[in-house]
């Protein structure tokens, strides 16, 4: 069973349950995920059962869309409200003023990822080690903020969608954004709407194909395509197009990735990939 689709994760589950969840649906036990959402957000998590997640690193999945809630005054050490949570009451703010201080983070910034989060920390999530009390260092990272939205503030909570790089935490953004308002803040809520140009649509069945990075062409094997199917090495002039670059081949019910390099010799990246 080779099946791509976007699925729609739930709030307080981790992306690896929801993986099994769906596992058992589909009654297969090969598939994976891309894009970890953090066990608090909910929303879009692409979805591959099959070989099709051999080719989750060669898919167009940057620029991440998410909605967000941040909760102004309010503290806690998860940067939501997966644990305890602390409030003051702090003074309204000008909506001008909060959509000011939202355009102002459409750049590139730098801040430590949450450590409640899914990153891996000698082999182990940063969120489990910060569940058990355990040390949880960091480093900085880099983020690109493509585009913020104001949507509404009902005080004390600050509403708005966020575009941005691939590897992005929005709790530690929405941490910065209270910080630059002097207060503390919080996310109430958290979801992902679109990962590059994987949306939720009731699990439709995607093809592969139409996800691949930009740079990739389609390409043609000029002799049997068994040669393909078996593996075999690929001559350059076995190709129609023999120009540098990654291709993508189709045969059969299959597909190929190939690469032509700076020496004209040609590779697999992955073959043998079955598509319905």
């Amino acid at each position: 069973m080779n099946i791509l689709f976007v699925g729609k994760k739930p709030r307080f589950m981790t992306s690896n349950k929801f993986l099994h969840s769906i596992r058992q649906r589909y009654r297969t036990k090969t598939g994976g995920f891309s894009g970890t959402l953090d066990p608090f957000a909910k929303g879009v998590l692409i979805i591959a059962l099959g070989d099709i997640s051999k080719l989750f690193r060669f898919f167009e999945k940057d620029k991440k869309v998410y909605q967000a809630t941040l909760w102004l005054g309010a503290d806690s050490d998860s940067l939501d409200i997966d644990t305890e949570v602390n409030i003051k009451n702090i003074n309204n703010f000008d909506v001008n003023y909060l959509k000011e201080i939202l355009k102002s983070f459409e750049k590139k910034i730098k801040y430590i990822p949450p450590k409640y989060s899914a990153k891996f920390i000698d082999g182990q999530r940063a969120y489990n080690l910060a569940r058990d009390g355990k040390d949880v260092n960091l480093k900085e990272i880099e983020s690109e903020i493509f585009e913020i939205n104001f949507i509404n503030y009902s005080h004390p909570f600050l509403t708005f969608d966020i575009t941005v790089s691939e590897g992005s935490y929005v709790r530690s953004i929405g941490k910065l954004i209270a910080e630059k308002l002097n207060t503390v803040g919080i996310l109430s809520n958290l979801e992902r709407i679109r990962e590059g140009s994987f949306v939720f649509n009731n699990e439709e069945k995607l093809d592969p194909i139409k996800y691949l990075q930009k740079d990739f062409r389609e390409n043609r094997y000029l002799r049997d395509t068994k040669y393909l199917f078996d593996g075999s090495a690929i001559r350059l002039s076995n190709l129609e197009i023999q120009d540098i670059g990654r291709y993508y081949i189709k045969y059969e019910h299959f597909l190929a990735i190939i690469e032509i390099n700076q020496n004209y010799e040609v590779s697999y990246l992955v073959n043998r990939i079955k598509i319905n």
